[in-house]
Parts: structure tokens; sequence; C-alpha cells
């Protein structure tokens, strides 16, 4: 079983997929659209294409755990995609705090800088998303 990870976010959108057994995550390129309507629409031909059976949405939560703007619109994205693949489909909201900052982090011991940190950043977030989901479920 394969599982999307994603980290929803304004000007782009990061995603990474689990390797069948459920034990790593791998970063895929980013969405860099604006419009959460058309993300939802990557996001579910993405679903088709990986053949996921699962999504985890990287979920923002403010640092004492209450639900921000940032939450809520995370919440219609969430709307959206069950829109598009059925209110069934297991779309599981992740508190995604500090996985930025560790994808940041990543990257200056990696020395990457420039356009590529930029285009990278989201979906290395997402990889850590889905892998901080993966290591709670112990692989499948």
């Amino acid at each position: 079983m394969r599982i999307l990870g994603i980290d929803f976010g304004d000007s782009r959108t990061g995603f990474a997929i689990s390797d069948p057994l459920g034990f790593g995550a791998t970063s895929l390129p980013a969405c860099k659209e604006k419009n959460m309507v058309k993300v939802a629409d990557y996001a579910a031909a993405l679903v088709k294409e990986q053949n996921a059976e699962t999504i985890v949405l990287g979920f923002p939560k403010n640092m004492n755990g209450s639900i921000g703007p940032r939450g809520e619109k995370t919440k219609a994205f969430q709307a959206l995609l069950f829109e598009r693949l059925g209110e069934d489909f297991p779309i599981i909201l992740w508190d995604e705090r500090l996985t930025t900052v560790s994808a940041h982090h990543l990257m200056n011991e990696t020395n990457v800088r420039g356009q590529k940190r930029k285009d990278s950043v989201d979906s290395i977030s997402a990889a850590y998303i889905l892998q901080a989901y993966l290591d709670s479920k112990g692989g499948f």
C-alpha cells in the first residue's frame, strides 16, 4: 500500500510517496500552483498515478496546539480532495509543526542553495511529514 504525503502551501505544494511496504518516504516534484482547486486536481491525479491508497496531509497547528488560519485553509483543501476522491478515501491530518524548519536544516547541511532550495523545500517537508507518519506506524 502506497501513501501520498502532502505539504499544502500558498504558492507551492510539496508531495512525497511511500515505498510499497511503508518504511520510507521519497519526495516528488512540487506543484507550483497557487489556485487551491488546481492543486486538489493535481493531487487527485497524483493519487491515481502513484496508486496511493491513503493521503497524509500536513496539518499546520500553532505552537500552542490551536488551529489558525493556515489550519482552516488546509481543512478546506482536504474538503476539495474528498470531493475528488470520495468521502471514504482516507485523508489523515498530520501535525506538521517544524517540518519546514527540519527541511531547511537538511538543506543547510547538504549545502542546497538558491532556486533549487526554493523548489525542493516543500517536497522535503512533505517527505518529513510522511516519514513521521510511517515511523509512528512501524511499517505496514
